[in-house]
């Protein structure tokens, strides 16, 4: 057997080169992916990374939040990656094979409602099998918000059943009972997963990256999964997924050319937001700023980050959540304008 090269990742951990590793970062709505993604790009250090960002909406928002714009950035079209992408998967994952400049490692943050088996088997049930490596799934969940009874929600169970590592993310924001608690309820549904607890998604990358704790075995989920029914990749259509059908899940998107009122806009989200709104994110231009603000809600908690505009203003917003009725949040969104 030849010996693989590897790759030195930070002094303390080799890579072996058994085709392209590949991690997958998974977890609810507002747990926290993007930020650990930006962690990864952020303390990469000579390692190049390839990202693919999926979203469930209309409009990209994740992928004009990433720290690095580069070449780094391959973006897939819009959908759930779980239900009807999986072609578009498997097509940009060959561009970054296919790249003159060499990628050590790619990366996929899947939306916060996929389920993460059809990219599992996308990867170890297609072609992709012998050119790439399934290393992890990191599976992040936000330890204020989460709880057995929060979301009802299918694919957030299944993101923990299929985790290899679970990031238990905003540790500070609750007890250490609380923690224990959450701890004990996921080893219960998985209790081989890798439990880590962080803060904003830090984390030492040498434990996430070159772990090699996914079995490269199609065999191993479809088994796993007593409802699984055999994907055919190429003809997805006929293969749908139906947990976002179950959860009840849908994204609204607005997007205009006008700056809002910001005490307006403040209202809306103190007063207005339907409470069935579980995440929202945008970029956003108030009349009163020459600046371009980075919007972020996760479940009661929101937040906005000021930077300079590298496009022309326009306000950017999206809204998922369960059952909610896009026409209200539109005509509520009208009123916070400046004409």
């Amino acid at each position: 057997m030849t010996s693989a090269t590897s790759i030195n990742l930070d002094n303390n951990i080799e890579i072996p080169k058994r085709g392209m590793p590949v991690t997958m970062i998974t977890g609810f709505l507002g747990s926290g992916k993007t930020t650990l993604l930006n962690q990864i790009l952020q303390n990469k250090q000579d390692m190049k990374v390839a990202v693919l960002v999926n979203e469930f909406g209309d409009i990209n928002i994740d992928s004009q939040l990433l720290v690095s714009m580069d070449e780094d950035m391959v973006e897939l079209s819009n959908g759930c990656i779980c239900c009807t992408i999986n072609d578009g998967l498997v097509d940009a994952v060959y561009r970054v094979l296919e790249r003159e400049d060499r990628i050590d490692y790619m990366v996929i943050e899947t939306t916060g409602v996929a389920d993460p088996l059809p990219i599992v088997l996308t990867f170890l049930g297609t072609e992709l099998r012998d050119l790439t490596n399934l290393d992890s799934i990191l599976t992040v969940v936000d330890a204020e918000s989460f709880d057995k009874n929060h979301f009802e929600s299918e694919a957030a169970l299944k993101q923990i059943t299929y985790g290899d590592i679970i990031l238990l993310n905003k540790v500070d924001l609750v007890s250490e009972e609380k923690l224990v608690e959450l701890e004990n309820f996921i080893r219960n549904k998985k209790n081989t997963a890798k439990i880590l607890r962080t803060n904003y998604g830090k984390v030492a990358l040498p434990l996430i990256l070159g772990v090699e704790l996914t079995p490269n075995d199609e065999h191993v989920f479809v088994n796993d999964h007593h409802e699984h029914h055999h994907h055919d990749h190429h003809h997805h259509d006929h293969h749908h997924s139906h947990h976002l059908e179950n959860d009840g899940f849908v994204s609204v998107s607005f997007q205009v050319d006008k700056p809002f009122d910001v005490n307006k806009f403040e209202h809306f989200l103190l007063e207005e937001m339907p409470n069935n709104v579980f995440r929202a994110k945008g970029i956003l231009w108030f009349d009163d700023s020459p600046l371009r603000h980075i919007f972020q809600l996760s479940g009661p908690r929101y937040h906005l980050d000021a930077s300079e505009w590298n496009t022309a203003p326009k306000n950017q917003l999206v809204f998922i959540g369960r059952h909610i009725d896009a026409n209200q949040i539109h005509s509520r969104l009208q009123q916070c304008l400046i004409y």
